[in-house]
């Protein structure tokens, strides 16, 4: 029975010091704090800014009746805002960089580094040393060796 303890230990020990346990542990406390930030930057600049134009610094109370039927639109409104905002923020500090650090890694590789090119008359992939497009037929030059 102590061997089958120890055991099944030892195997929750390896399961929680498992690479990905551990990254996806660090992602939700950063992403609680990052939502926490984004919270605190729509609460206490945008929503001032957009009350500062449209004159109320809290649309929660914001509604409209229809026979006898309220609708509460401000919480919407307010949420709205939010979500506006945590995808511009996530898409200029997220997005954008990653796609920029891709765009120059795939840069940095260089395009002689590649077996391939583009056949001048269909734009279809063809080998370097082809002399002949496999997809539309056209003789195309030899690439000249570097």
């Amino acid at each position: 029975m102590a061997e089958q303890k120890k055991g099944v230990v030892a195997e929750f020990k390896e399961f929680i010091l498992r690479g990905n346990v551990v990254d996806l542990a660090v992602a939700v406390v950063i992403g609680a704090a990052f939502t926490a930030v984004v919270n605190a930057l729509v609460r206490d600049i945008f929503t001032p800014l957009i009350a500062a134009v449209f004159g109320k610094p809290d649309f929660s109370a914001l509604s409209f009746t229809i026979n006898d039927s309220t609708f509460l639109y401000g919480d919407f409104i307010n949420y709205l805002i939010s979500f506006v905002t945590i995808a511009l923020v996530i898409f200029f500090l997220v997005i954008k960089p990653l796609n920029y650090l891709n765009e120059r890694r795939r840069r940095g590789l260089g395009e002689d580094d590649t077996d391939e090119r583009p056949c001048p008359e269909c734009l279809s992939t063809i080998p370097k040393a082809a002399t002949r497009c496999a997809f539309c037929t056209a003789e195309v030059p030899p690439v000249a060796a570097p």
